[in-house]
């Protein structure tokens, strides 16, 4: 029995780069994004994400020998926006003060000479796709609605052209926190809903591990990782990465011996800790580890539990959080580690720890994730 076909991806960047000037903003991208997928484009300021969405809509072109951009199978690099299959909802929603909201959202029908009978129809299923009550909010114009509302507006003036891929640039950056969250989980609905490619730009972490299947992180014009929310959260190839997408705590060593599936790390200022075995560690090789602070525990140094690392140190600070309490203890030799506990209720059940209290930090030796060198 032969295997099913590999469905075409829906964009395709291969060996991509773009210059401008010196700066090269995107330099020799490769990845595919598939069908009906919620890809993020993840990255800080800077780091070529944007840029890489704008070549994907057609707003630049890579360098001359820069590489392909393909949507649906097509190489596009000289094909103007509106020739491609694609819609984009701005930072800045973009909307045109002047018109009304079911103007703005059926400006692009018109644009593409729609025949009018079924413009009314298609701007009125655009608005209730975005919980917007046409009958309400059909005449108003852009200055009456909030930010929340207006961005919802210009995701539906997007939505109306039925993309085959719809991009968005940072769109919930300017509408309050929990709004921001109440939009990405409705995101996220109207892509499995819809079926419709999602290719979202964002430098906010908790949003692309909420809404993506796969992520794209970015760092000074390249991507640094790719994966799903779990394989870059749990397994950071780098340092980078480990640092970018939520906290972590760093610990070097040097590889000494291997033991029982697990290798043995010396640390610099004396003491060891054990790591899981990896292809990338070989015997006195340099060793570098990110531990994230929800991976760690807070012990007694003499009540560490058989087989886990620990490092002795002094709390320096207990942070409260909420969710959470961050202990900060100062490690000789290391610095700063952060050990993130469960708040289980401190008008009840307080941390039995306080500031300059002697203490351990331990972790598995399984929750080490070896990084590649940068």
């Amino acid at each position: 029995m032969t295997a099913a076909p590999k469905a075409q991806p829906v964009v395709q960047f291969a060996g991509v780069s773009k210059s401008f000037g010196e700066v090269k903003a995107v330099d020799d991208i490769s990845f595919d994004i598939r069908r009906g997928e919620f890809f993020s484009i993840l990255g800080p300021s800077g780091c070529g994400k944007t840029t890489t969405l704008r070549l994907l809509a057609g707003f630049e072109a890579p360098d001359e020998d820069g590489g392909e951009v393909r949507l649906l199978g097509e190489t596009v690099n000289k094909k103007r926006p509106y020739e491609r299959k694609i819609a984009m909802v701005f930072q800045n929603y973009a909307l045109f003060p002047h018109l009304t909201v079911a103007r703005n959202v059926s400006f692009g029908l018109e644009q593409r000479k729609t025949p009018k009978t079924e413009i009314e129809g298609r701007v009125q299923r655009a608005l209730e796709m975005v919980r917007l009550n046409p009958e309400v909010f059909s005449g108003r114009m852009p200055g009456q609605l909030s930010g929340g509302q207006r961005q919802r507006v210009a995701l539906a003036r997007a939505l109306v052209l039925e993309p085959a891929i719809l991009l968005l640039d940072e769109p919930l950056g300017a509408i309050d926190l929990k709004l921001r969250k109440e939009m990405q989980l409705e995101l996220k609905a109207l892509n499995q809903q819809l079926g419709t490619t999602f290719v979202y730009v964002t430098h906010d972490q908790q949003e692309a591990l909420t809404m993506s299947d796969r992520i794209a992180v970015m760092d000074t014009g390249r991507v640094a990782q790719l994966g799903t929310p779990a394989e870059i959260y749990e397994n950071p190839r780098t340092a980078f990465v480990a640092r970018f997408i939520g906290e972590s705590n760093f610990f070097d060593g040097r590889a000494d011996r291997r033991t029982g599936g697990q290798w043995v790390v010396a640390r610099p200022g004396g003491g060891t800790f054990e790591v899981p075995d990896h292809p990338s560690v070989s015997q006195a090789q340099d060793v570098r580890i990110a531990v994230r602070p929800e991976w760690m525990d807070v012990q007694k140094p003499d009540s560490i539990p058989p087989g886990e690392n620990a490092l002795v140190g002094i709390i320096r600070d207990i942070i409260y959080l909420g969710e959470t309490m961050h202990v900060i203890v100062t490690v000789p030799g290391t610095g700063d580690v952060t050990v993130a506990l469960r708040n289980e209720g401190q008008l009840i059940k307080p941390l039995l720890w306080k500031r300059g209290d002697t203490a351990a930090v331990a972790w598995l030796p399984e929750d080490c994730q070896i990084l590649e060198q940068e």
